[in-house]
């Protein structure tokens, strides 16, 4: 049984190695992307041609997309950021270019990514659970958290229920409460 396993383990970890040779001896031109941006900038016009999109006279898309989406619109280009950031920051850490003390930093503005999504789902689900709400988008930047609840409505005391939660989770930061109709 022990032989199995310590088999199991080499081969994982050669495998581990070929992969990690692999990835570091490829081309850095980004050659590896499935959709290339021109292609994708094509995708997109393509896919705004058959929804609702008007265009104002100065040039300006409008589009009309529900609330969901917009929602979801807003995590996926924050999260797209975000790992843009940790990938520049993993680039520095993983560099020997970089002096100890830049890494040390870089770590630490990845721990601060990290530890700002987390606190960031916490926030929406405590939301979400306390009251009638149909989403809750919340956005952690520098000294300001931003929430934008879906409700018709928000009374000053739920306004402040959602400020209190925020400064307990986030601290010392500004708090912007907005809502956003639901529809």
């Amino acid at each position: 049984m022990v032989k199995k396993q310590t088999v199991w383990l080499l081969t994982m970890l050669s495998l581990l190695i070929v992969l990690s040779v692999y990835y570091m001896t490829s081309p850095e031109n980004g050659e590896m992307a499935f959709i290339q941006e021109e292609d994708w900038a094509e995708m997109t016009s393509e896919e705004a041609e058959g929804e609702n999109v008007e265009t104002a006279g100065d040039g300006t898309v409008i589009s009309q997309i529900s609330t969901d989406e917009l929602f979801s619109a807003i995590r996926l280009d924050m999260k797209n950021q975000r790992d843009q950031v940790q990938e520049q920051l993993s680039e520095i850490v993983a560099s020997s270019d970089f002096t100890t003390e830049e890494k040390n930093e870089a770590l630490e503005k990845m721990e601060t990514i990290k530890t700002n999504q987390s606190k960031e789902s916490i926030i929406e689900n405590t939301i979400l659970a306390s009251a009638q709400y149909d989403d809750v988008l919340v956005r952690a930047e520098d000294d300001v958290v931003h929430v934008t609840v879906k409700a018709q409505e928000l009374s000053k005391e739920e306004t402040n229920q959602i400020i209190q939660m925020v400064s307990d989770e986030f601290g010392h930061k500004q708090v912007q409460v907005q809502f956003q109709p639901a529809g």
